[in-house]
């Protein structure tokens, strides 16, 4: 028997991972964290006290069995390892880089209260990447239905959604407005943070659980949600959008040429190419670039600019870098290539010269004040603090809204700011129609999406009538409670009628 590890017993220090230098990076889009070597993986497996009541399993949204994968690592069974993941989550290698491991599963671990947490997510990659470069796919038998599923947005929550759903032996098809699958994981981050190349390999996975994707189409203008439903013939519909209707500051200068979201220049340079010779797609770039905002997309988007070709670029931002937002690795990566950081700076005009472009803001200073219902402090003017700050281009990077199509063009209620108002199981005021992830929350991380997936997904199996193992047996029910006849109570289904 093992004996039982402590925190004394345990290696002290993290595995380190390697990264491509600061100054070579800046001229390429190439990825920058490399990942995990075996003896990496096996020394940082080595860290996890495998707990036998893991608090990561709970902050991990879509729960996956981490000391269960952790436990395979060790045992050098990566193959194992990665079964485990994706009996939960079929993107390992995606969550593995883009996941805020440290305010979810690495959060709660009980080596981070003495030490440094296990590096879980970064385990988790390990395990992803190996699976693509070894082709690997888990695809678990399935007895087909009668049930056709319609999932809106390939992005995290869909590709979750449609994955369970899949997995319950539906006919499901994923409809993408873009030309290519993977919403926001495609068109939002850069491939020095992820390459397209792990989503088409993750995707792929759902393809081989049978799941279709049809792109190019654009759900609310093609088609309705109603009509899904009434003339597509589906049983269920899902919608996971998200939230990419970029805000605007609102001041004054805020429409002059040079003026652009973060979206806009995320989605040109990520999905259009326009980083790659021989892609015919126009990008504004300018010498002296001020991205307004400093969360994870600020970050992307001033990165980006670098890579581009831009001579400086600046991050403007009314809180103190305690506040910001973005990973704490994202920014860090952020000072090391160079951008200038102006905290406690708030724009309150963008100049232009007199044929209409930008040529600067106007900026004020700003001071902290009482917390805000966020938590955070409040940023407040600092009286007679104006300045003017110079700048060719301005990208704006501070939050979105939800997309007003699927709202407009259906009768699905909606709360006051424009997001679909669902219930706690994710149901829409439109029977057999659910919804999860940024389109009803607002914006959230990739795994939160996910999550909200997964958990729309046991609703519409519910929904549905489609027996739910997991839901089914648990624990709880043990002894026969809960059970006519010798059966468990919710091992029931019913028949649906069509009345025409």
């Amino acid at each position: 028997m093992a004996k039982k590890k402590t925190i004394r017993t345990i290696p002290q220090q993290r595995a380190p991972i390697r990264e491509q230098e600061p100054a070579e990076r800046t001229k390429n889009f190439a990825e920058v964290a490399h990942g995990f070597r075996v003896e990496d993986a096996l020394h940082e497996a080595e860290r996890c006290l495998l707990c036998p009541d893991p608090a990561c399993v709970a902050g991990c949204p879509v729960g996956i069995d981490i000391p269960g994968f952790i436990q395979k690592i060790s045992a050098k069974d990566y193959r194992g390892a990665y079964d485990v993941i994706a009996d939960t989550n079929l993107l390992p290698a995606v969550c593995g880089r883009v996941c805020p491991q440290e305010t979810q599963c690495e959060g709660v671990c009980p080596v981070g209260e003495t030490l440094e947490p296990v590096a879980i997510g970064r385990l988790e990659r390990f395990v992803g990447d190996k699976a693509i470069q070894e082709g690997w796919s888990s695809v678990p038998y399935i007895e087909p239905n009668s049930f056709r599923v319609g999932i809106v947005g390939s992005g995290p929550a869909g590709m979750a959604c449609a994955a369970d759903m899949a997995k319950a032996g539906c006919d499901v098809t994923v409809y993408e407005a873009f030309h290519l699958p993977g919403g926001v994981l495609r068109y939002g981050i850069p491939d020095f943070r992820l390459p397209n190349e792990v989503i088409d390999a993750e995707i792929d996975n759902l393809r081989r659980l049978g799941v279709k994707f049809e792109c190019n189409t654009l759900v609310g203008r093609l088609f309705t949600i109603e009509q899904m439903i009434d003339e597509l013939g589906f049983d269920a519909v899902f919608i996971g959008t998200g939230a990419g209707y970029p805000s605007f500051l609102g001041i004054p200068g805020d429409s002059l040429n040079g003026v652009l979201s973060a979206n806009e220049l995320l989605t040109r340079c990520n999905l259009m190419r326009a980083k790659d010779a021989g892609y015919d797609t126009p990008i504004p770039l300018g010498q002296r670039i001020a991205v307004i905002g400093s969360g994870n997309t600020a970050m992307d988007a001033m990165r980006v600019c670098l890579r581009l070709g831009a001579g400086k670029v600046h991050c403007i931002y009314r809180r103190t870098r305690a506040e910001c937002p973005a990973r704490a690795e994202e920014v860090h990566h952020a000072e090391e290539e160079g951008i200038e950081f102006h905290w406690l700076t708030n724009p309150i005009e963008i100049l232009g010269d007199d044929k209409g472009n930008v040529r600067g803001m106007r900026c004020i200073r700003m001071e902290l004040g009482e917390p805000d219902e966020s938590g955070r402090r409040r940023p407040v003017p600092v009286a007679g603090s104006e300045f003017e700050f110079e700048a060719d281009l301005v990208v704006v990077a501070i939050g979105t809204n939800a997309n007003p199509i699927i709202g407009q063009t259906s009768k699905l209620k909606l709360n006051r700011r424009g997001y679909i108002e669902a219930d706690k199981n994710l149901a829409t005021s439109m029977a057999g129609v659910f919804a999860g992830g940024d389109i009803v929350t607002g914006a959230a991380t990739v795994i939160e999406a996910m999550g909200a997936g997964r958990a729309a997904a046991r609703s519409m199996k519910a929904w549905l009538g489609i027996r739910d193992t997991d839901h089914v047996y648990r624990t709880e029910k043990a002894g026969g409670n809960g059970k006519l006849f010798g059966i468990d109570l919710e091992e029931r289904n019913y028949a649906r009628v069509r009345i025409g």
